[in-house]
């Protein structure tokens, strides 16, 4: 589905659907730092509350860990938010247009 590590194909390579009117935006990065936040804030409270340890161990594994999943993440992340633009029609996946982009269909 992508061509590099963020840039959707124009066309899907194993159905050629139509892949270039997607508009995923910043939804993805939403989501990660929604979901890494989630799994990260508790497991260092955790850490934190167990075993109290120096600063210098939260410096080296925290950041760390957050990049991880969130470059880990990002990816699938997008790919299932455009899956969900096809599945559910949206954005030029559909045959029928969306008058300008203003949210009311046109009559057919």
């Amino acid at each position: 589905m992508f061509r590099t590590f963020l840039k959707v194909n124009d066309r899907c390579p194993a159905c050629a659907e139509d892949l270039s009117h997607h508009q995923a935006d910043d939804a993805p990065a939403y989501f990660v730092i929604l979901i890494v936040g989630h799994i990260v804030v508790p497991i260092v409270l955790a850490v934190e509350t167990a075993y109290a340890p120096p600063y210098w161990v939260h410096f080296s594994l925290w950041p760390a860990l957050t990049l991880i999943l969130a470059i880990g993440l990002l990816q699938p992340i997008k790919g299932a938010i455009v899956g969900w633009q096809w599945a559910g029609r949206m954005h030029g996946f559909d045959d029928v247009p969306d008058n300008g982009g203003m949210g009311v269909r046109k009559a057919t």
